[in-house]
C-alpha cells in the first residue's frame, strides 16, 4: 500500500495531488503547481536577450524557446494548450522533490475583481520529462482534470486513515484478519468462522489481507469528467487519432469532426483489458523481482560469512609469513652479534698490545733521558751504541703497521632484501576455487553454412573431444567491406540465419563460445558471398586465418 504513495504525489510540491491536471506527456501536476511554474515568453524578447539584459531567469530558461518544439496533432498527437502567468521576478524556491518553483504572484488588491489579462505566450515545462508547451489563451483550463487520480487519492487517504477493524463485532471490534472482496466486509477470525464459513455457497468468495482489501473498496461514484472545450458536455465518444475522450459537440463542430471515433464504453473495456494483460506481465516481473531480492539478501548473509572466513584465512597466512620473517630476523641478528664480538676482540687485543709496547717505549725514553743527564763520558760511550740501536729498533717497530687498526668499524654484511620486497609487493590473491576452464573455439560446419539472396545461414559445433561446459555462443559478422566485426547473435543455439545483408557483397563471419570462466578464442574465419540478385544458393570459401 505504501509503495503506491509515490505515484500519488506531485513532483513539484511533494504532497498528494490537489486538483490534478493531465499534461500532454501523460504526467500529472497540481493545478496550483502548474500555475507556479509557468514562464512568460513575450514575443518581443528572445531567451538570449532576456539573459543578456539581466532580467529574471528561471530554471527553465535553459530551454531555447526560439527552437522549442511546439507539440501539435501533426507531429506528436499533442495539441497546444493555453494559460497565463506573470513573469517571475522573485527568486525561485525548491520543493521537497528538488524541483524549483516560483512563488505565486501576490494577490491583487481588493478593488481588482477581474484577473489580469493573460500574456501573449506562456511556457509550461513538465518537471518530470522536461517537455515544453506554449499555452494558448485558454491557459491551464485547456488541460483535462484527472478525476480518476483524485478518486484513487481519496480512497488511499480514507483507507489509510480508517482502522482495519472487524465490521461484525458487536462490542469492541477486533482487528480485521481478512476482507471478502465479494461481500466487501472486514472479518476478524471468530466472525469469519461464524458468518463466512469456508464451505457452502460462500466457499468461492475470495478472501484477501485487510491491507489489500482496503485498496479495492469502492467509494461513491465521483463526478463525471466534462469536456475541456465544452464544459457543459460530458464525454460520450473516444477519438482514436487524438487518443482522448470527446463530447458530442467536439464531433459536430470541433476539431475531432473528421477523426475516427469509437464508443466510449467499448474503448473503456478494451483499454481495461489491455491494462490487465499488461499488469499480468508486470506482476510476473514483480514476482521474479521479489524472488531476486530474497536471493540478494541471502547473498548478503553469505558474503558476510565468507568475508569473516576469508579474513581469518588471510590473517593466518600473513601471520605465518610474519613468523617466518621473525625467525629469519633472529638468525640474521645472531650473525650480526658474532661479527660484533669478533670485531671487539680484535680491537681489544690490539689495544692491549699497543698499551704494552707504549709502556715499554715510554720506559726506554725515560731511561735514555736519564743517561743523557750523566757527565761521565766513558761510561756514556760504553752504552750509547746499544741504546741508539734499541731506540731505532723500537721506532722501526712502531712504523710497521703497528699504528694501523687491524679491524674496521663498518660491518661487511649487506642484507639483500630487494627480492623479498618485490615478492611482498607482488603478493596478491589467486583464484581459490577451481572453476571450469575456458571453452575451446567452436568449429564452423562448412557443409551447413550457405548464403541465399541477401541472407546467410551459419552453423557451428564444439570440438568432438571437448568436455568443457558452454553457456552460449557469440556470432560476429563484418560490414561486407572488410570493416570491423559486430555481434549479430548471442545465445545457446548452434545455428543462425542473418537477414538484411547487401547483395553481391563478401562477408566474413566468426564465432566464439563463453561460460562463467571466460570467452574462448575465435573460430576460423568463414567468407560468404551473397547473391547478385534472387538467384538461389552460392558457394562459400574458407580462409586459413586462425
Amino acid at each position: 500500500m505504501e509503495e503506491m504513495e509515490e505515484e500519488l504525489k506531485c513532483p513539484v510540491c511533494g504532497s498528494f495531488y490537489r486538483e490534478p491536471i493531465i499534461l500532454p506527456c501523460s504526467h500529472n501536476l497540481c493545478q496550483a503547481c502548474a500555475r507556479n511554474i509557468l514562464v512568460q515568453t513575450p514575443d518581443s524578447e528572445s531567451p538570449q536577450s532576456r539573459r543578456a539584459s539581466g532580467s529574471a531567469v528561471s530554471d527553465y530558461d535553459y530551454l531555447d524557446l526560439d527552437k522549442m518544439s511546439l507539440y501539435s496533432e501533426a507531429d506528436s498527437g499533442y495539441g497546444s494548450y493555453g494559460g497565463f502567468a506573470s513573469a517571475p521576478t522573485t527568486p525561485c524556491q525548491k520543493s521537497p522533490n528538488g524541483v524549483r518553483v516560483f512563488p505565486p504572484a501576490a494577490p491583487p488588491p481588493p478593488a481588482a475583481l477581474a484577473p489580469p489579462p493573460p500574456p501573449r505566450n506562456a511556457c509550461l515545462t513538465c518537471p518530470q520529462c522536461h517537455r515544453s508547451l506554449v499555452l494558448d489563451e485558454r491557459g491551464l483550463r485547456g488541460f483535462p482534470r484527472n478525476r480518476l487520480l483524485e478518486g484513487v487519492i481519496d480512497r488511499y487517504q480514507q483507507g489509510r486513515a480508517a482502522a482495519l477493524r472487524c465490521q461484525l463485532c458487536e462490542k469492541a471490534p477486533k482487528e480485521a484478519a481478512v476482507m471478502c472482496e465479494q461481500c466487501d466486509v472486514f472479518y476478524c477470525d471468530p466472525c469469519r468462522l461464524r458468518c463466512h464459513p469456508p464451505r457452502g455457497p460462500l466457499a468461492k468468495h475470495r478472501l484477501v489481507p485487510p491491507a489489500q482489501g482496503r485498496v479495492s473498496r469502492r467509494l461513491s461514484p465521483r463526478k463525471i469528467s466534462t469536456c475541456t472545450d465544452h464544459e457543459l458536455e460530458n464525454h460520450s465518444m473516444y477519438c482514436v487519432q487524438c487518443k482522448s475522450p470527446v463530447c458530442y459537440q467536439c464531433l459536430e463542430e470541433g476539431k475531432h469532426s473528421s477523426h475516427e471515433v469509437k464508443a466510449l464504453g467499448a474503448m473503456w473495456k478494451l483499454h481495461k483489458s489491455q491494462l490487465s494483460q499488461a499488469l499480468n506481465g508486470l506482476s510476473d516481473r514483480a514476482k521474479e523481482a521479489k524472488e531476486f531480492l530474497v536471493q540478494l539478501r541471502n547473498m548478503v548473509q553469505q558474503i558476510q560469512e565468507n568475508s569473516v572466513e576469508f579474513e581469518a584465512c588471510l590473517v593466518a597466512q600473513c601471520d605465518a609469513l610474519i613468523d617466518a620473517l621473525n625467525r629469519r630476523k633472529a638468525q640474521l641478528l645472531s650473525r650480526v652479534n658474532k661479527e660484533h664480538e669478533h670485531k671487539l676482540k680484535v680491537v681489544r687485543d690490539q689495544i692491549s698490545h699497543c698499551t704494552v709496547k707504549l709502556r715499554q717505549t715510554t720506559g726506554l725514553m725515560e731511561y735514555c733521558l736519564e743517561v743523557i743527564k750523566e757527565n761521565d763520558p766513558s761510561g756514556f760511550l760504553q752504552i750509547s751504541d746499544a741504546l741508539i740501536r734499541r731506540v731505532h729498533l723500537t721506532e722501526d717497530q712502531w712504523g710497521k703497521g703497528t699504528l694501523t687498526p687491524r679491524m674496521t668499524t663498518d660491518f661487511d654484511l649487506n642484507l639483500d632484501n630487494a627480492p623479498l620486497l618485490q615478492s611482498i609487493h607482488q603478493l596478491d590473491f589467486v583464484q581459490m576455487k577451481v572453476s571450469s576452464p575456458v571453452p575451446a573455439p567452436p568449429i564452423l560446419q562448412l557443409e551447413e553454412c550457405c548464403t541465399h539472396n541477401n541472407s546467410a545461414t551459419l552453423s557451428w559445433k564444439q570440438p568432438p573431444l571437448s568436455t568443457v561446459q558452454v553457456e552460449g555462443y557469440i556470432l560476429e559478422l563484418d560490414d561486407g567491406n572488410g570493416g570491423q566485426f559486430r555481434e549479430v547473435y548471442v545465445g545457446k543455439e548452434t545455428m543462425c540465419t542473418v537477414d538484411g545483408l547487401h547483395f553481391n557483397s563478401t562477408y566474413s563471419a566468426r564465432v566464439k563460445a563463453f561460460n562463467k570462466s571466460g570467452v574462448s578464442p575465435y573460430s576460423k574465419t568463414l567468407v560468404l558471398q551473397t547473391s547478385e540478385g534472387t538467384q538461389g544458393y552460392r558457394e562459400h570459401s574458407l580462409l586459413n586465418n586462425p
